[in-house]
C-alpha cells in the first residue's frame, strides 16, 4: 500500500480538518517524506511542528486545529471558553482569539498569535469533551472560563446569561463546575448570574432592571414572560408586572437592527391596541439614569391602579 493511501493517515486528516502535527505524521511517513510534501507545496507550514496537508487558504476550523496541536506539543490540546462553545452553537460574543485550555504543568512551546493560551491546575475528567472537534471542555465549563476570562465582571455575567438563554447549560452543572474553582475570577458575579439566569433573567440588562426595582421597593416583575396570540409563535416580554397591565421592554444594541426593531414596534402595538401600557428603557439608561427609570416606572404603575387597595405596594 502506498503511504498517500494509508487509511489510518487518511481518517486523521479527515477527522483534523486536514490538520496535523510533525509528531503525528511521523507515524504515518519518513521525515523526508514529509519534507517532500512541504517543499513541493502540496502541505503547508501552519506553525512550528504543525502542517496543513492542501496548498489553499486555512479556514476556520482548520485554524481551530492548528491552536490545539500547536498547545498540546503535537497533540491536541483542549479548547476551552467561547472556543469551545463555539462548537456548540453559542452566540452573541467574539470568537477571536482561539483560547486554548492547558494544565499548568504542561510546558507548551511557541504559541501562534491568534491563539490565547490559558492555564489550570483543576481540570476534572467530567469537564473533557474528548469527541469535541477539536477536543474541547464540557459547556459548563466553557461557560464558567469565558466569564471568568473576561475583562469586567457585567461582561462575565451577560456570558452566564446568554448560556441559560441559549439552554446550554443547567443551572446544576453550573453550579457543580464553579464549586470546583474556588479561585475563578468574577466568581461572585458568575454565581449571582447562574442563580438569576435559572430564575429567568435572560440579560445583564435585565439584571439591572430587576435591582432597580427591589431598590425602589417597587413590585416585583415577571421575567421573560410568554405570550402568544391565536396561530402565531410565542413571543416573551422582557418584564410584566402582573395586576398593573404594564410590559417593561429593554432594548440593547441588537435593536439597531431595522429587522428586529420592527418586530419589536410590532409587538408593542399589538400591546398598546387593548390597552396595556408598554415603556422602553434601553439598557444604557438602567445604569446611568437610574432615577429617571424609576420615576417613570412607578408614574406607569400608579397610574394603571388608580384605585390602589391599602396593602398596594408601590410607595412614594
Amino acid at each position: 500500500m502506498r503511504r498517500e493511501e494509508d487509511p489510518h493517515l487518511v481518517a486523521l486528516l479527515r477527522r483534523q480538518s486536514h490538520v496535523i502535527s510533525r509528531k503525528q505524521a511521523l507515524r504515518h511517513l519518513t521525515a523526508r517524506m514529509v519534507e517532500r510534501r512541504l517543499t513541493s507545496g502540496r502541505w503547508q507550514s501552519a506553525h512550528r511542528g504543525v502542517y496543513v496537508a492542501h496548498s489553499g487558504p486555512i479556514g476556520r476550523q482548520s485554524r481551530r486545529w492548528v491552536a490545539s496541536l500547536s498547545c498540546g506539543a503535537g497533540r491536541p490540546a483542549l479548547l476551552g471558553g467561547l472556543s469551545a462553545l463555539e462548537d456548540a452553537g453559542f452566540r452573541g460574543f467574539p470568537t477571536e482569539p482561539i483560547h486554548v485550555l492547558a494544565p499548568a504543568r504542561m510546558t507548551p512551546g511557541p504559541i501562534p498569535e491568534d491563539v490565547v493560551l490559558h492555564r489550570t491546575s483543576r481540570l476534572p475528567g467530567t469537564d473533557i469533551h474528548l469527541r469535541g472537534t477539536p477536543p474541547c471542555t464540557r459547556p459548563a465549563r466553557s461557560l464558567v472560563d469565558a466569564a471568568q476570562w473576561q475583562t469586567s465582571e457585567r461582561t462575565a455575567w451577560a456570558v452566564i446569561a446568554a448560556g441559560f438563554q441559549q439552554r446550554l447549560v443547567s443551572a446544576e452543572d453550573l453550579t457543580r463546575v464553579l464549586a470546583g474553582m474556588p479561585r475563578a475570577r468574577h466568581r461572585a458575579a458568575i454565581a449571582e448570574a447562574a442563580r438569576w439566569a435559572a430564575g429567568g433573567v435572560h440579560s445583564a440588562a435585565e439584571a439591572d432592571f430587576l435591582r432597580l426595582c427591589r431598590r425602589a421597593r417597587l413590585p416585583e416583575p415577571a421575567l421573560q414572560r410568554p405570550r402568544r396570540r391565536l396561530g402565531e409563535r410565542v413571543n416573551y416580554l422582557d418584564a410584566y408586572f402582573k395586576g398593573y397591565g404594564v410590559h417593561v421592554e429593554i432594548d440593547g444594541g441588537q435593536h439597531m437592527e431595522v429587522q428586529q426593531y420592527w418586530a419589536d414596534m410590532r409587538r408593542q402595538n399589538e400591546l398598546w391596541i387593548p390597552g396595556e401600557r408598554v415603556l422602553r428603557f434601553a439598557a444604557w439608561a438602567l445604569r446611568h439614569e437610574p432615577d429617571v427609570v424609576i420615576a417613570q416606572l412607578r408614574a406607569a404603575l400608579y397610574a394603571a391602579r388608580p384605585d390602589r387597595p391599602p396593602n398596594d405596594p408601590l410607595r412614594f
